[in-house]
């Protein structure tokens, strides 16, 4: 009876444990279908999901912190709340999956806000602009669009770039070879390749190409060209039900370009103000 007893309660704190540590990885399903804010302000933590590599919105350096606009930006946003950001290098293709599954409570990385994400996600105010590039090695010859007829194509899976890409097949698919692209999980692996040649051309956004090829000495090197689609913005991305979360964040980024910490965070990372007219509202 006792062995018996023993090993009840073996198995009850066994699974006491489980779903304790199930409930700190991640929010429940039935509490990603409602409103959180009230956990974010109770338990003072908020998860951001983003691509460790994405210079200069959000990457992992070199001692292994975190740098970058978007990591300084969303500090100083949750600051104002007393809430403190855990910070979750993910998959950036599966990154709205791990928002839905509650991995992480927001997408923040050079996010760009399309219509197909809007259907999934809730977007806060736009922050930033950004563009579509497409980069070539002055040695390819490949200065214009036209020119990528039969080239092979490099792009980031799940990326805005790829998105327009297959959206709009007049402007690149349709030239380059086999009308596909070479899909890289991330941005700097498919600069390697370029640069080694295995790739002619990389769709990118412009942030990344102009900080990464300064970063290394070789912006001389390469052509940086529009792609020729339509300029993004760059949004936070949460779950439709976090309504009040994104009001929160809508209403701290123009608190903080009001207060000047938001050009004081542009200004390290860009040399420039790179608000939106949104941000910039009173």
């Amino acid at each position: 009876m006792k062995y018996i007893k023993k090993t009840f309660l073996l198995l009850f704190f066994l699974l006491a444990a489980v779903i304790a540590l199930a409930s700190c990885s991640s929010r429940s399903n039935f509490a990603t279908q409602s409103d959180q804010w009230s956990t974010y302000t109770k338990e003072k933590t908020i998860k951001i999901g983003f691509d460790a590599t994405f210079v200069p919105m959000g990457f992992e350096e070199k001692d292994g912190a975190y740098a970058g606009f978007d990591i300084d930006l969303a500090t100083a946003v949750f600051k104002q709340y007393g809430i403190k950001v855990e910070w979750q290098a993910i998959d950036w293709d599966m990154k709205e999956t791990e928002l839905k599954n509650g991995t992480i409570d927001l997408i923040w990385n050079g996010y760009s806000m399309t219509d197909e994400r809007k259907q999934m996600l809730r977007f806060t105010d736009p922050y930033m602009i950004n563009q579509q590039v497409l980069v070539t090695k002055k040695s390819s010859g490949i200065n214009t669009i036209a020119q990528m007829s039969g080239k092979t194509l490099g792009v980031q899976a799940g990326s805005s770039g790829y998105e327009a890409f297959m959206g709009e097949p007049d402007i690149l698919k349709n030239r380059v070879k086999n009308k596909k692209a070479i899909q890289y999980s991330t941005f700097t692996q498919a600069l390697i390749d370029l640069d080694a040649e295995r790739i002619d051309a990389l769709l990118i956004d412009r942030v990344y190409a102009n900080y990464y090829l300064e970063q290394e000495g070789k912006l001389a090197n390469y052509n940086i060209m529009p792609a020729g689609y339509e300029a993004e913005s760059f949004a936070v991305g949460a779950r439709k039900s976090d309504k009040t979360l994104v009001n929160k964040i809508n209403r701290a980024f123009r608190d903080l370009y009001q207060s000047g910490e938001f050009q004081k965070i542009s200004d390290k990372w860009f040399g420039e103000d790179v608000a939106t007219d949104q941000v910039k509202e009173k």
